[in-house]
């Protein structure tokens, strides 16, 4: 019996770790998952917006970064975007 408490124990430590480690850190991981989140959505309008950005003159590229722009500024990152995309041609 002494054998399986003392082989036990360390899992036991590690799970409340854990979980005190989850309660400490719930408020930052949520901020964390809705940025994950927003950055999806962000990926899939640039997705959507490609086709129609290249007949207008306005192609975004559709990778990480410009997501990231999006999920954090939403439509105001997306004219940061444009605009950038301008002064850099």
């Amino acid at each position: 019996m002494e054998g399986t408490l003392t082989q036990a124990l360390p899992y036991v430590v590690g799970a409340l770790c854990f979980v005190t480690a989850l309660c400490l850190l719930r408020r930052p991981l949520e901020g964390l998952l809705r940025l994950a989140g927003r950055t999806g959505v962000g990926l899939g309008f640039l997705a959507l917006f490609a086709p129609f950005g290249r007949l207008v003159g306005a192609a975004l590229g559709v990778n990480l970064f410009n997501a990231l722009v999006l999920g954090a500024l939403g439509a105001p990152g997306f004219g940061l975007l444009l605009l950038w995309n301008w002064l850099l041609r």
